[in-house]
């Protein structure tokens, strides 16, 4: 017994916040276009594996070309599991599920590591309101298993962390050298502040901190452009070709702007909730988390000169802001006694109820996020046809191949897709497929079958819950009008 309450102890919080994390992955399995090249390099390093002519980014490289280094470690740690679901027959949509649960243990992992320097440096009840924080939050642990570069670098983010609370400041640079060089070249805004501070504070030398990364990046160079030369069949390092694309050709901005405080006043507030003013307040009641705050803080500001804006660009600020408004609730929670905190108290105890409301109206607005996800599965469900003799094809235009298709997604035969782009409407028709998975209501020589509704805003409302979700039909699938067994069988309709 004694030593199952230790094992809870030791492992409750990991146990809380990956059960959040992976209530996340089965709920809201889908990913969107930000994850396409990392959701279909894993799906092809999985099924396709050395036969790289079939990999899916040689037919749909993006805009800028990706590292696959992250995706053959996800996708080996994750690959007896997909066995498994292989030889049990299960869809592919199971093995999606593993490579995401997978990749949220890595990242959570990370943070795990960070969490228990935090309780080393300030102290047990500290990490336990990082904890809750970080459990009312939304953000965080819905995109720690998400494959984005974002979320890879963010774990070697976390790792430079715990370096750093360790005083391991070598370690702590080279980890964000390596997020930097092959991950995302934007956290090089988080690897100078840093650097700078420890050069000031004669925490490292220059000329030891020098040799030390230079000597980081060269392998990481190496290691990057020997792997991904392969993959992509020409010499390059992908995240050198990314800095040129959005920092020197500044072509990000095409993808929409924001005015230079959106992370403080937008972005911030809505992943740290009651954390953000918690954090501020932590300022002022501990100086210790000074030193570390004002790197993040500079990070984000700097970040904040890019006219492009995304919330999970700044992902990686949020476990710092976390573990100073940890500090702020627990100086206010053993002072809870006294007058004045007694108010400041009740008054935290109710933004807390506040952020978890907010959480659960994110999630909730989140799950419909993914309309063309949830269309094809009921396409499968109900779009088999009794006298098929050859295959069921399905058309997946732009839109949403974007909002929740990937490979894993995919049936086996029968079942064929195209992701074509570019086909003029009255082509559809000579083309013979047997269904369209599309953004229009309409679609000559087509009969619509069924729609989704996606997420599309909010609005206020006079009773409980104060705030309802705006749905709309965002996906509607359509059948080929030549097809008798389609046209005469039950479909919702549109």
């Amino acid at each position: 017994m004694a030593q199952s309450s230790n094992s809870m102890q030791v492992y409750g919080y990991d146990l809380l916040l990956g059960l959040i994390a992976a209530f996340y992955v089965f709920m809201a399995p889908y990913t969107k276009v930000e994850e396409s090249f990392n959701v279909q390099a894993m799906h092809d390093i999985l099924y396709h594996q050395h036969h790289i002519e079939k990999y899916d980014h040689l037919e749909f490289p993006g805009v800028v070309p990706r590292t696959f280094i992250g995706s053959i470690l996800v996708s080996t740690l994750a690959s007896p599991f997909v066995l498994a679901a292989s030889l049990l027959q299960f869809p592919k949509l199971y093995s999606l599920y593993a490579v995401r649960l997978v990749l949220g243990f890595i990242i959570l992992s990370s943070l795990r590591f960070f969490r228990i320097q935090i309780r080393k440096n300030f102290g047990s009840q500290v990490e336990a309101f990082f904890v809750i924080l970080t459990a009312i939050q939304f953000h965080m642990l819905f995109y720690c298993s998400r494959p984005l570069p974002n979320i890879l670098a963010f774990g070697l983010v976390n790792l430079a962390y715990g370096y750093w609370f360790q005083k391991r400041f070598y370690a702590a640079l080279n980890s964000l050298v390596f997020a930097t060089i092959v991950f995302r070249c934007d956290i090089l805004l988080l690897v100078s502040p840093l650097g700078l501070e420890l050069l000031l504070s004669r925490s490292i030398s220059l000329r030891k901190a020098v040799i030390s990364c230079l000597i980081a990046a060269c392998s990481f160079i190496g290691l990057t452009v020997m792997v991904d030369s392969v993959m992509w069949r020409r010499i390059l390092w992908p995240e050198l070709e990314v800095f040129w694309f959005n920092s020197v050709l500044n072509r990000s901005s095409e993808w929409g702007t924001h005015a230079f405080h959106w992370y403080f006043t937008s972005a911030l507030p809505r992943s740290l909730l009651v954390a953000y003013p918690l954090s501020v307040l932590g300022l002022f009641l501990d100086r210790r988390i000074r030193m570390y705050v004002i790197p993040v803080l500079s990070f984000v500001t700097l970040y904040s000169k890019l006219p492009h804006k995304e919330l999970r660009f700044i992902i990686s600020s949020l476990p710092i802001f976390n573990l100073s408004a940890a500090i702020a609730a627990s100086r206010i929670y053993n002072n809870r006694k006294k007058s004045l905190w007694k108010y400041l108290n009740i008054a935290m105890l109710g933004l807390f109820l506040i952020s978890l409301g907010c959480t659960t109206l994110m999630f909730m607005a989140s799950y419909e996020n993914y309309p063309s996800g949830h269309a094809l599965k009921v396409l499968h469900k109900m779009g088999h046809l009794e006298h098929n003799s050859n295959e069921l094809w399905v058309h997946i235009d732009t839109f949403s191949a974007m909002n929740g298709i990937s490979r894993f997604c995919e049936n086996h035969a029968p079942w064929r897709y195209s992701k074509e782009e570019g086909i003029p409407l009255q082509e559809f028709q000579r083309r013979n497929f047997t269904y369209l998975l599309s953004e229009h209501a309409q679609r000559n020589g087509y009969k619509c079958l069924l729609s989704t509704t996606g997420f599309s805003g909010t609005r206020l409302h006079a009773g409980f819950p104060p705030i309802l979700l705006v749905k709309k039909p965002k996906v509607f699938v359509h059948g080929n009008t030549n097809n008798n067994e389609i046209i005469h069988r039950s479909w919702p309709g549109c």
